[in-house]
């Protein structure tokens, strides 16, 4: 497929997991991809013809930096794709996890797709066109009693701003949409369930299809959202969880 021949995507947090994914996905359906991340994307950029830029998506001026020379170099952003975020390990019950670690989180998990949004939407508005997508979760959706406080309210947040900027510009040109995945199979995560296999089994087996995502399965709903195939859906919670959200009783 060339869903995105002649299109400009812009993907952050695009050096690992689904952000490297999605970044190769847009890719090979022929968008010229601007790969944001802390870290140097240059490599992966070469692989797929993208556009590498480094920057700290939680900073306004390096935000607004971006979006405009994306603009002056590309001439157009069709699809912005904010995925960029941390789940650090300081973030626990909400007994536990100090202001520092509550303030770290939702300002890497929120307010940078607040800022991606507010520095994207003109450009998109000025075009008549665009799709974006913004990464929320599962856990914005229901609770856990193995919690991660901040990054469950960051998530929801992202949910909820996602929401209202899908009708509040619907009739303008421009979709945004929540992506929610389900736990997937990401470095991070990894290595977090790699040093506790107990932590692992108590969240897998609450999953029906009893594995987590691999980030090329998130990517591909990326792709599809941000694609003129969701040409109707905008403003909504796109779950991709291998049935978590849906489920009472998983089988054995």
């Amino acid at each position: 497929m060339n869903r995105f021949e002649g299109r400009v995507a812009v993907v952050t947090g695009a050096a690992s997991g689904i952000g490297l994914a999605t970044s190769r996905r847009l890719a090979a359906e022929g968008a010229t991809v601007v790969t944001v991340d802390l870290a140097d994307t240059a490599e992966l950029a070469a692989e797929i013809g993208g556009d590498p830029v480094m920057a700290d998506i939680a900073d306004e001026a390096a935000v607004q930096a971006l979006y405009a020379g994306v603009k002056e170099r590309h001439g157009r952003v069709d699809v912005a794709f904010h995925n960029a975020g941390i789940s650090p390990p300081d973030d626990d019950s909400i007994l536990d996890t100090g202001l520092d670690a509550w303030e770290r989180v939702l300002r890497i998990n929120t307010t940078s797709v607040y800022l991606g949004c507010k520095y994207v939407l003109p450009i998109m508005l000025e075009q008549g066109r665009g799709s974006i997508v913004n990464t929320a979760s599962f856990v914005a959706l229901m609770g856990a009693a193995t919690s991660q406080i901040a990054y469950t309210a960051s998530k929801g947040g992202v949910l909820a701003m996602t929401r209202e900027l899908g009708v509040q510009f619907a009739r303008q040109g421009v979709r945004v949409n929540a992506l929610c995945p389900g736990p997937v199979a990401t470095p991070l995560l990894l290595e977090l369930f790699a040093k506790d296999p107990e932590r692992a089994a108590r969240r897998l087996v609450h999953v029906p299809m009893g594995r987590f995502a691999q980030p090329e399965e998130i990517a591909a709903s990326v792709a599809f959202l941000a694609s003129d195939d969701a040409s109707f859906i905008t403003a909504s919670q796109f779950i991709v969880d291998g049935g978590i959200t849906g489920a009472y009783v998983t089988p054995l």
